[in-house]
């Protein structure tokens, strides 16, 4: 899990094809490559060796954000395609839509993934090709170099797991803890000789 991302400043890439799909974000041959650190590596493994792939930009930092077109994570439900995103520095995939289990699968990684209309994406990714682009989940804008500002909605759920570095475990616990604390308070009562066992050890 990647830690807690308030707002971000990053160059940017455009990929405003849409359908991108997770056999093309992270191709199959690698599925059985399990440990997260490293996948970075296979993230759009046959793609990279075209000439001009936006994230191998030689002329840039690092990319952090991608400009998308819609349904960015369609396909199969693999979630090394988010893995792969993350462990490679991606902490942002700004798009029209996404597929319903990569978006599913984002926050709780720590990666955001971020709604806007195709006529937003497209001119964002235009001014970001000469500037960087801040996030900011506190404020929910998106803000180029070049002075545009547009407001963005997300998930409280996810905004708050992306803002507090949180993975799916927090998430139930900052959503269920009352719940949580009242289930076990009844178990006590039904059970008290199990707690007093796991007390003396």
């Amino acid at each position: 899990m990647t830690g807690p991302m308030l707002q971000i400043t990053a160059p940017a890439a455009a990929m405003l094809q849409d359908g991108i799909d997770t056999d093309v974000i992270f191709p199959a041959r690698f599925l059985l490559r399990m440990d997260k650190a490293g996948l970075g590596e296979c993230l759009f493994a046959d793609q990279r060796s075209k000439d001009s792939f936006p994230l191998d930009r030689p002329d840039r930092r690092p990319v952090q954000i991608i400009f998308a077109g819609d349904q960015f994570g369609c396909g199969s439900s693999r979630e090394h395609a988010v893995w792969s995103l993350v462990d490679y520095g991606i902490r942002a995939v700004i798009a029209p839509g996404f597929g319903e289990i990569f978006a599913n699968n984002a926050a709780r990684n720590g990666l955001a993934a971020v709604r806007l209309c195709r006529a937003q994406v497209a001119m964002l990714a235009r001014e970001s090709a000469v500037g960087e682009v801040t996030i900011d989940l506190v404020a929910k804008t998106i803000s180029t170099s070049g002075g545009t500002a547009i407001a963005f909605d997300i998930p409280e759920a996810d905004r708050l797991a992306l803002i507090n570095g949180w993975d799916e475990i927090d998430v139930i616990s900052d959503t269920y803890q009352h719940e949580i604390n009242a289930f076990e308070a009844r178990y006590r009562q039904l059970r008290p000789w199990l707690f007093k066992a796991l007390e003396r050890g």
